[in-house]
């Protein structure tokens, strides 16, 4: 059995009852398979749940990467990409249910450590901003500080994008996103 008919059953359990509530018998019930089969390729629900949520946001994140594929130089690109996952992240079901249901759970990956999503989305920054530099398009800066700090304002866009539009035109606040993002880059 791949890993994925688990995952997409886990999903499908997030989606109905949240991450608390999600239990290793609910997984495997929604999947058709035994709890130990579940337990053969997890070892815990919350092995599930993470695996689940770099499956996830990761593939949010690498579609919103080919999105920049015609930009003109590594800047655009880039501010393409982050305003792309912005949109993706704060419009998809699951991170939505997350922030929803059990915020709680997102509070550890904004103040103590970054987690397996954040890091790939960085390891992105961090390359097209290299290639930034090659290209003369984006400011030259250390490239792990500046990486850092573009992933720290794509996040907070990310997850404040809701409730920063309850009276503030989303399109208009995504606009001023990509021009703070690009002004902030630019050589």
């Amino acid at each position: 059995m791949a890993d994925d008919v688990l995952l997409d059953a886990a999903r499908s359990c997030v989606l109905a009852v949240g991450v608390r509530r999600t239990t290793l018998a609910e997984i495997a019930r929604t999947a058709r398979v035994s709890r130990m089969t579940v337990y053969r390729r997890f070892p815990d629900v919350r092995s599930v749940l993470a695996a689940l949520m770099t499956r996830e946001f990761s593939g949010l994140l690498q579609t919103a990467s080919e999105r920049g594929a015609d930009a003109a130089n590594s800047r655009e690109r880039l501010v393409i990409i982050a305003s792309a996952g912005v949109r993706a992240l704060s419009a998809d079901p699951l991170f939505r249910t997350l922030l929803d249901v059990d915020p709680e759970l997102v509070l550890p990956y904004i103040v103590e450590r970054l987690g397996a999503t954040q890091k790939f989305a960085e390891q992105a920054l961090h390359l097209l901003l290299a290639a930034g530099h090659d290209d003369g398009s984006i400011r030259r800066a250390p490239v792990a500080a500046q990486s850092r700090a573009v992933l720290l304002v794509v996040q907070s866009f990310a997850f404040s994008l809701r409730p920063a539009t309850a009276d503030v035109d989303e399109a208009a606040l995504l606009a001023e996103f990509t021009h703070v993002l690009d002004a902030a880059l630019k050589p």
